[in-house]
């Protein structure tokens, strides 16, 4: 069987490639994958996180932060973006933003924070959607609240930002053409906004970001404008596949979520763990500046080279037992924030005061959660994972509150529903096969073929009824006895089913 780090139906059926990973980590841990064009495969934590932070030497914006290649009129659209964006200019745009994304900034919103959770909460009765009644709406609203948004906004905020995050996906989208008028509903809302705040300055993040610094420097309105649509978009992505992944993880191992219930105050470092073990953001692409060496492999300028965050998550030569999901673990050194560098994560404070308020809030008011159903793990893009969105007619929506849909493209490849998918078990790996001469460039070396024995043999097939080792088909609904704001845990008896859907706790 061949390395394939990015087969799109592999990540949709069966999450993460981690047995290829762990291989390549152990025996060829900058590898030259194949493809069109190749690229080098960077596993191990050690060198993500010296690719990370050396921007002079791998390049964003040469041919962008994204896998999939595209045009070069595009890319310069792209670059537009501080995703996309080198040193100098990266530096000058950070700095900017930086000051809204302060920790004390982050801090003083918890109490905002624990007041849209606990609204969410209130709402969770009868049947829902996970998704979307927790973990999309969760993020999106902080945002809106750090964007002095009006809560009568929220909804079509909210709306906007499925359309362009389902506008990347055929499997799922709303047309391109949907996903672009959403973009340039964003754009008019930054635009409006900012003027807003021009004429009648606030003391809130909006206000300090149209501001000039100290030397003068402040946001053109179109960076405003782009920092807005980031924000709205791979600001609230990115937690909500972390919320989904670590509600589905803690289904997966409910003595963890014992523990989390018994102690509540472990959702702290139980944040941290579920962003190592989700790595919602699964991989960046950087391009080399100049011939070096990584890895001890021989890079070419201009090569394509791929940093895996949710290899580098599992390196067994940082962390003790990283196939075991600990919610108190601690230190816990992961990189699912980046590896540092000019392109750590802005909002990394905040994303994790989400988690930790989400989590204790779950665990204080939902001690008897449980989970019944499918949850399929689903990939989008490839540099992340994705909650499916919600594709059916939610029952019982909450009062006032519409279900956002999306709707596919006339150019969509649909997968069957989720219920008629073919449960199979993951296929054996046996690492790639030895060749006696490397396809491009020529000079590369390969690695060996990993050594047969246990761990390439196949699972055995689990007893009828039994979970299946190795494959996350998970329930697709919960049910909770739960507490209104105040109550006594438990005190409640009402019939609480969500659909929890994620691709994240591969």
């Amino acid at each position: 069987m061949n390395i394939d780090l990015v087969d799109q139906d592999h990540y949709a059926t069966f999450g993460p490639p981690h047995e290829q990973m762990r291989w390549l980590r152990e025996h060829a841990p900058v590898y030259w994958h194949e493809g069109e064009p190749g690229f080098w495969a960077v596993t191990r934590h050690e060198d993500v996180v010296h690719v990370s932070r050396h921007s002079d030497l791998f390049s964003s914006a040469r041919r962008l932060a994204l896998f999939n290649e595209m045009p070069e009129e595009q890319r310069e659209l792209q670059r537009m973006m501080m995703l996309n964006q080198d040193p100098p200019e990266h530096t000058r745009r950070r700095s900017l933003v930086n000051r809204g994304f302060t920790p004390r900034t982050i801090r003083a919103l918890e109490q905002h924070i624990r007041d849209i959770c606990d609204d969410l909460l209130d709402q969770c009765s009868g049947e829902g959607d996970f998704v979307t009644d927790l973990a999309a709406p969760l993020p999106l609203y902080v945002i809106c609240e750090l964007l002095g948004a009006p809560v009568a906004d929220r909804d079509k905020i909210f709306a906007w930002s499925n359309r362009m995050i389902g506008a990347q996906d055929p499997d799922y989208a709303a047309s391109p053409e949907e996903g672009g008028a959403a973009a340039m509903e964003v754009y008019a809302y930054a635009s409006e906004l900012a003027a807003q705040r021009r004429a009648a300055p606030r003391d809130d993040i909006v206000t300090k970001l149209l501001q000039s610094d100290e030397n003068g420097e402040s946001l053109t309105e179109n960076e405003f404008e782009l920092f807005v649509l980031l924000l709205v978009v791979a600001g609230n992505e990115t937690t909500r596949n972390a919320a989904s992944g670590g509600m589905l993880t803690l289904f997966e191992h409910p003595d963890q979520w014992d523990r989390l219930v018994a102690d509540p105050s472990l959702a702290a470092t139980a944040a941290d763990e579920i962003v190592r073990w989700v790595s919602p953001v699964n991989l960046f692409r950087r391009t080399a500046t100049a011939d070096l060496t990584l890895g001890g492999q021989q890079v070419k300028a201009d090569d394509k080279v791929v940093v895996f965050y949710s290899s580098a998550n599992r390196d067994a030569s940082v962390f003790s037992d990283p196939e075991v999901f600990d919610i108190g673990r601690s230190p816990n050194p992961h990189i699912g924030f980046g590896g540092g560098g000019a392109h750590f994560c802005l909002g990394n404070h905040l994303a994790k005061l989400e988690l930790r308020v989400l989590f204790e809030q779950l665990a204080r008011r939902f001690p008897r959660m449980r989970q019944t159903g499918e949850a399929p793990p689903v990939a989008l893009e490839l540099h992340q994972r994705h909650q499916d969105p919600p594709r059916h007619p939610r029952l019982n929506p909450p009062s006032g509150r519409p279900l956002p849909r999306v709707r596919p493209g006339p150019s969509s490849r649909q997968h069957p529903p989720s219920s008629q998918r073919e449960r199979r078990l993951r296929p054996a790996f046996e690492g790639p096969p030895a060749r006696p001469e490397p396809i491009h460039p020529p000079e590369r070396s390969e690695p060996d073929a990993p050594p047969k024995g246990a761990e390439t043999e196949a699972p055995p097939a689990p007893p009828q009824g039994a979970p299946i080792e190795g494959f996350r088909w998970s329930s697709n609904r919960w049910t909770a006895q739960g507490t209104k704001r105040g109550g006594t845990p438990g005190g409640l008896t009402d019939r609480f089913l969500m659909k929890s859907v994620s691709a994240g706790g591969r």
